[in-house]
């Protein structure tokens, strides 16, 4: 299939005729032709990764064990028996698989995608459950695919004498979830064609059929990144006053865009401001495209100033956050510097999808409500840990806008746009619009059943676009910044945890596997 990278410019609202779509044609990641059926070695390829994926993550147990072990804390042991069960769980999974396995093609890399999300997610629950929490199965759960997906609500109350290793936990599930989240986005969903994902595929990824061909250096540099920007904010935080603990904590957090915290009162806890001016610098860090990280080391930092998406989403919060200053300094009497500080920091904090709490910003104003819940769902950039729509499907989706407005006044004009230097194709615009489309849509549908399940209009809107987003706190008394997610009941927190993984996965790398085409013969 064409790169969009390799296809002439033409007019955005029609692709080469060997690329539109129509009735009876599915989408390209379904067609016969591109996705061979699955058979026993697909299987056999996801079996043996979510071994691998089991054995390393029983070895992360082992630090926030050893952190209970070293200051005395029973809590060890749930650490030590859930790093053995899955440990073990693991090896046989790797043994039952073992021997010489074939290359991963693009349907083996859906199932691989969604069923290591569920796998890992279920383990990793284990020291919840076993722990001195004693969360039941649902709480375990939640508060699991909460940190991995790095929407960061919580179930926990009383984090402010939680132990250690507990805490550790937490905040290193956020870690490897942001981790994954950006390999997942800069290597996977590019090749899968996922939600206009395609435009950002890397040179290794149109090398071949195969989903990794020859990637382990890019992953090598991002991982990098990933680790820099964290060391990096953890040194930060230290020197304006937080302890080692609190501050490694925070950083993992923070980069990760994830937003649990150590205190139950989150960062308004600590009453700093530099605290929060350092969050606010590495919360946009973990919210801009990591590649661009990558040109700047590569001697092209003219990659990162000139990136229009940067650019847009800058912009945005800029727009944002000083007229929401202006209206605190002159609604609530705050001092201008204080109110600038406290609007920056939450809005970063929600459109960046991190969910750290300065204070409760519901108490600024009813129209405040309204511009918090817009920009909860519209996200951070492509390419970065950040979940919601994204900067640049909005700038993809205003632009197909225009040039229909514009097909309108003059139909017979030959109109080219292009995105990043790369033409705007209508598949990447059907790819978008897609997106979009499922987003709102279950939205739509997880609003109208967690009002179903007893919850208030505005908890219920909140609540859905919170968990598909993957911010963290919603609105209402709650599930709102100075709330937890805790008094919900257990359907509603299944409901929330659907909603999440399927944010996080970009919707179709769920939702493909229920076409009858993905499992034809």
């Amino acid at each position: 299939m064409a790169d969009p990278a390799k296809t002439p410019a033409r007019t955005s609202l029609a692709g080469p005729p060997e690329r539109r779509s129509g009735p009876g044609r599915p989408p390209s990641a379904l067609r016969s032709a591109a996705l061979p059926p699955p058979g026993r070695a697909p299987f056999r390829i996801v079996v043996h990764a979510v071994g691998w994926l089991l054995v390393l993550l029983a070895g992360a147990m082992l630090l926030p064990m050893s952190v209970d072990l070293a200051e005395g804390h029973p809590d060890w042991e749930g650490f030590a028996g859930a790093a053995l069960a899955t440990v073990f769980v693991g090896t046989a999974l790797l043994l039952a698989t073992r021997g010489p396995l074939p290359p991963i093609d693009l349907r083996t890399g859906f199932l691989l995608t969604s069923l290591t999300w569920a796998a890992v997610a279920w383990f990793a629950s284990l020291p919840f459950q076993l722990g001195s929490v004693h969360l039941s199965i649902t709480d375990a759960v939640f508060e699991t695919v909460s940190g991995l997906t790095t929407t960061g609500a919580t179930v926990i109350v009383g984090l402010d004498a939680a132990p250690r290793g507990l805490l550790l936990w937490r905040s290193l599930l956020q870690f490897v979830g942001g981790a994954g989240i950006v390999l997942i986005g800069l290597v996977m969903l590019p090749f899968l064609r996922i939600g206009g994902m395609q435009l950002f595929r890397t040179e290794s990824s149109d090398k071949s059929d195969k989903l990794l061909p020859t990637t382990g250096a890019l992953v090598a540099r991002l991982l990098g990144v990933y680790l820099v920007l964290v060391a990096a904010c953890t040194i930060a935080l230290t020197t304006v006053g937080l302890d080692l603990f609190d501050a490694v904590n925070h950083a993992m957090t923070a980069v990760s865009t994830g937003g649990f915290s150590t205190r139950d009162a989150s960062i308004g806890a600590f009453a700093n401001p530099a605290v929060e001016w350092v969050l606010i610098v590495f919360m946009l860090a973990g919210g801009l495209p990591f590649m661009r990280y990558l040109a700047i080391l590569q001697g092209r930092p003219e990659l990162f100033s000139s990136d229009t998406q940067i650019r847009v989403f800058l912009v945005i919060v800029l727009g944002v956050a000083l007229p929401l200053a202006a209206w605190l300094a002159i609604v609530h009497g705050r001092a201008p510097l204080d109110a600038l500080r406290a609007a920056l920091f939450n809005i970063v904090s929600v459109i960046t999808t991190t969910g750290f709490a300065s204070e409760d910003y519901q108490l600024w104003g009813t129209p405040v409500l309204g511009l918090f819940l817009a920009i909860t769902v519209l996200g951070a950039c492509t390419g970065s840990t950040a979940g919601g729509i994204k900067i640049f499907r909005v700038q993809i989706l205003w632009t197909a806008s225009l040039l229909y407005v514009q097909s309108l006044i003059l139909p017979s004009r030959v109109i080219r746009s292009r995105y990043a230097g790369r033409p705007i194709d209508r598949e990447l615009i059907g790819s978008v619009l897609s997106f979009v489309f499922f987003f709102i849509g279950s939205w739509g549908v997880f609003t109208v059943l967690l009002s179903a399940l007893g919850l208030d209009l505005v908890t219920a809107i909140s609540g859905a676009a919170t968990a598909l987003a993957n911010v963290g706190p919603g609105l209402g008394a709650i599930i709102g910044p100075a709330g937890n997610f805790q008094p919900l009941s257990d359907p509603v927190k299944w409901l929330l945890v659907l909603a999440m993984l399927l944010g996080r996965l970009e919707f179709f790398t769920l939702l493909v596997l229920l076409h009858p085409a993905f499992w034809r013969r």
